[in-house]
């Protein structure tokens, strides 16, 4: 065993979405930081869609920006189309998505993480952690390196016991080509509750093959919607070292590549009926529970019998390559049924399959065990974020790894912990559901989730967070500097509306007719920023929906703020249900508010605690 000679303030296992925020939330932070992964070919990599964002995940995307992350300026830099969904529909859930070059937004990650102070990347698979007084001390790796380290935090996404199927063939694996950990195996030793889950990956096919004359052309926005509020400071010289998009200094302008849409029909049915008995999750060889909202190709034909056709989406995996992902089409059929049912839709009668596509199960630690800051309470100074914690999506991934990698630097620091509430952020909803009701399936955000969702939009994502995140320093000056600048034109301009008057009413009071949009206005408030005009607008037409959830959060804050003390023990707690105590204990929530979210308690159950604690006292 060698003893590497750094002592690591936080080491990081895993470098996917989660592991590269995490790492660099940390390193800006001030701890001298390891990012420890399996092979440093495949760092950021995108394992399923190029894409980032989309409903409810754009949203997330633009908080984890709004926080200082990685993820949006990479997409920014690397993205091949850009669009803004439910425009027609209200601003609450419109969510940029992009599609990206999958090999540039890794090789720019990469190259991040290389040059980001405070922060060692190294190649290495974990093999197991070292605890002392129920502390963090150390991880050993399975070339026998030993790393000491105050905090550990442990992104592992499927490769935990990983397990991948084709048909009824499968091979160890967390990702095709790559190799899976035994890892689990030492947190179950730890005493950590361990479980399954299972997901899966769409064949890909060759772009050369592909009739697009048959398929419906679905074509970017213009101008590309951005997700960054700091689109702007991508340079030319940025550009250059990663050989990335054309950049100007007041908006990007990129030449997108079209996505394209074509369906199955009665034939594809037909031949994934036929071959169902050649499938793993309908032959019991997969054990691990599915995506429900994402569910395979055969689940969709099974499920959804009545349906004449499912809509398919072919889109580019980048600049310098003819791959297309087959978005709709996840599968873990055989190979040859693959080959099969993809030339029976239209478009695909002579496509090539590129690279098969194929279901993976793996290992997930139940997120109930963790506290919301996601340090487990088994183990002080262990975290956990991304898909160990039973979530898919590069989206959740990434949000969960900035918020360890920043509450790792504040519990070293002995600071206050950024628990964000669940008014605050999707990214606050997201850690609230993990770590309160947990999940038995791989959990995705969706804005229903979300009970303030028309105070977590996607365009006040830095008005609501950026402030956060400077108290704690997690972002730079210059950001800071212009959320202040940008609240200051706010507020300005808003001032202007309610003081110019037209037809007898103030301009403000205009704006909230729904027949009167911006571009309504006098000429001399059409030259105002974009972004700033958007928000007033927002805000004015919604002020009475606004107030109204603002008005519930201020009722609800007496419970989210009433603490339970430590000293609860819930199994002594008279007059709450078996059920009741059993859930308590195991999610030891930290508030009323919290408490009442766990699910299957009642409200008699947080009045007979409520009673208890003050009896306590």
């Amino acid at each position: 065993m060698f003893t590497y000679p750094v002592i690591y303030d936080v080491a990081v296992v895993g470098a996917g979405h989660a592991g590269c925020e995490a790492a660099l939330a940390a390193a800006r932070m001030g701890c001298r930081t390891l990012l420890l992964t399996m092979n440093l070919d495949t760092v950021a990599q995108m394992s399923c869609n190029p894409a980032i964002g989309g409903l409810a995940k754009g949203h997330i995307v633009r908080e984890i920006d709004a926080l200082g992350g990685a993820m949006a300026l990479n997409t920014d830099a690397t993205g091949i189309q850009f669009r803004m969904l439910n425009t027609k529909k209200g601003p609450s859930v419109r969510a940029p998505r992009a599609q990206c070059d999958k090999k540039a937004y890794q090789f720019r990650m990469k190259a991040l993480l290389e040059r980001a102070a405070n922060l060692d990347l190294q190649q290495g698979t974990i093999a197991d952690v070292e605890v002392a007084a129920d502390r963090v001390t150390a991880l050993t790796t399975t070339m026998g390196v030993r790393y000491r380290t105050r905090a550990l935090i442990v992104t592992t996404g499927t490769f935990l016991k990983g397990l991948m199927h084709v048909g009824l063939q499968n091979a160890v694996g967390g990702r095709m080509g790559d190799a899976a950990s035994d890892f689990s195996d030492s947190l179950r030793r730890l005493g950590f509750s361990v479980e399954r889950l299972k997901t899966g990956t769409p064949p890909r096919l060759n772009g050369r093959t592909i009739d697009f004359a048959k398929c419906q052309r679905q074509d970017g926005d213009v101008p590309p919607p951005a997700f960054s509020y700091m689109a702007d400071t991508v340079s030319a010289a940025d550009n250059e070292i990663f050989t990335l998009n054309s950049w100007k200094s007041d908006m990007f302008h990129v030449e997108q590549i079209p996505c394209w849409i074509t369906h199955t029909n009665a034939k594809t049915a037909e031949i994934i009926r036929a071959n169902l008995d050649k499938s793993p999750l309908y032959c019991g060889i997969i054990q691990g529970v599915g995506p429900r909202y994402c569910p395979s190709l055969e689940d969709k034909i099974v499920r959804f019998a009545h349906k004449e056709s499912h809509q398919i989406f072919l889109e580019p995996e980048g600049r310098h390559t003819d791959e297309y992902y087959v978005n709709g089409c996840s599968t873990s059929l055989p190979f040859e049924a693959q080959v099969a049912f993809i030339r029976s839709i239209s478009g695909l009668e002579n496509a090539e399959i590129m690279r098969a596509g194929y279901a993976v199960e793996y290992d997930f630690c139940l997120p109930t065990q963790l506290d919301p800051t996601l340090m487990t309470k088994r183990v002080e100074g262990l975290f956990f974020a991304g898909q160990i914690n039973g979530t898919s999506g590069y989206e959740e991934a990434a949000a969960q790894g900035l918020l360890a990698g920043a509450n790792a630097a504040l519990w070293l620091a002995q600071k206050p912990p950024l628990i964000l509430g669940r008014h605050e952020a999707y990214a606050g909803v997201l850690v609230d559901d993990l770590v309160t009701k947990g999940t038995k399936e791989p959990y995705r955000m969706f804005t229903s989730r979300a009970e303030y969702r028309l105070l977590l939009r996607q365009d006040n994502a830095d008005l609501r967070l950026t402030k956060r995140a400077a108290d704690v320093g997690l972002v730079s000056a210059d950001r800071v500097a212009r959320v202040e600048e940008k609240l200051r034109q706010i507020e300005a301009l808003t001032m202007r509306l309610s003081q110019t008057r037209s037809g007898g009413m103030s301009l403000a009071e205009l704006l909230k007719r729904p027949d009167i949009t911006w571009a309504d206005l006098p000429q001399e408030f059409a030259n105002a920023d974009r972004e700033v005009t958007a928000q007033i607008e927002t805000d004015i037409k919604y002020a009475g929906y606004i107030a109204r959830e603002l008005a519930h959060i201020e009722r609800a804050r007496t419970q989210e703020e009433a603490c339970i003390p430590d000293w609860v023990d819930y199994h002594t707690v008279s007059g709450l249900k078996t059920e009741a105590r059993q859930k308590l204990d195991t999610v030891r929530p930290r508030t009323f508010g919290q408490a009442a979210r766990v699910s299957g308690i009642t409200p008699t159950d947080i009045a007979i605690l409520n009673v208890w604690v003050k009896k306590g006292k």
